[in-house]
């Protein structure tokens, strides 16, 4: 009688390990659904909070327009919703990673460079995305968020998700510790959304420093994203969608070469 063990049949992936992918992808987008109440609707209690203290604050017409200010306020806030938990998704799972031990759940499967940096980045777009528009039913009751172009609104929101996600995804890896990444938070991610128009039109500000305002990547996806709403920018359109289209695949560029040297994720 032959005991012999059949071998195992080898497993043949294509050019894309699509199964991986789809997985890993599932991964990080039940990861943040697991704690929905932390990572979906905490959000949007500052949105709000935001959104009324503003509104009382300062009422009338949004600079060079008809419409409130709360309905500029409103895309703003949104905005900044997107690119501040896209860039939480992709930087705490990387860190969280580290940090447990466990980074090695996702660098020992069969999975490219390119693999990873597509799940990392679209699991932190999800987020972003999806607290996006909680926060645009959150703030309905306080401004119009009809938007008069649907397209441009949606556009600047996917580039949007996109970019921060990769700059989390890169900060993630930089970072060995939760500290290093409130760092990066304060001083980098803060700063930029804080004095981009958020809360206001740069065409207020006093030149030069509307000029150099213009030059913050923040202020071009908040602007378009803001047209997309109420019709009205600061700054030529095409020049700020080619911009944060280029920087967006320069970025995730970036994550690519990052994942695939290995870059304090291999010891």
């Amino acid at each position: 009688m032959d005991t012999r063990v059949a071998p195992l049949p080898t497993r043949h992936y294509g050019a894309i390990n699509w199964l991986g992918l789809e997985t890993l992808i599932r991964r990080e987008i039940q990861r943040f659904l697991k704690v929905g109440a932390q990572t979906v609707f905490a959000p949007l209690i500052q949105t709000l909070l935001f959104m009324m203290v503003f509104s009382l604050v300062r009422g009338g017409h949004w600079p060079g327009t008809e419409r409130a200010y709360a309905d500029g306020l409103a895309a703003g806030l949104v905005m900044m919703s997107i690119l501040s938990n896209a860039f939480q998704n992709s930087s705490s799972s990387i860190v969280i990673a580290k940090v447990q031990g466990n980074a090695v759940d996702f660098l020992m499967p069969p999975l490219s460079a390119l693999e990873l940096t597509i799940a990392f980045i679209v699991g932190a777009a999800a987020r972003g995305l999806l607290v996006g528009l909680a926060s645009l039913i959150a703030v309905a009751w306080l401004a119009n968020i009809m938007p008069v172009h649907p397209l441009a609104a949606l556009y600047y929101a996917l580039v949007a998700s996109v970019i921060f996600g990769a700059i989390g995804l890169m900060g993630g890896i930089w970072a060995d510790k939760f500290d290093h990444l409130a760092a990066v938070t304060n001083f980098i991610i803060v700063p930029l959304t804080f004095l981009s128009g958020t809360f206001y039109s740069t065409s207020i500000l006093p030149e030069p420093i509307r000029t150099v305002s213009h030059y913050n990547p923040v202020f071009s996806l908040i602007d378009g994203f803001r047209f997309g709403f109420i019709g009205h920018n600061d700054a030529p359109l095409l020049q700020g969608a080619l911009f944060t289209g280029a920087l967006a695949l320069v970025l995730s560029y970036a994550c690519w070469m990052m994942l695939k040297s290995g870059y304090r994720l291999r010891s």
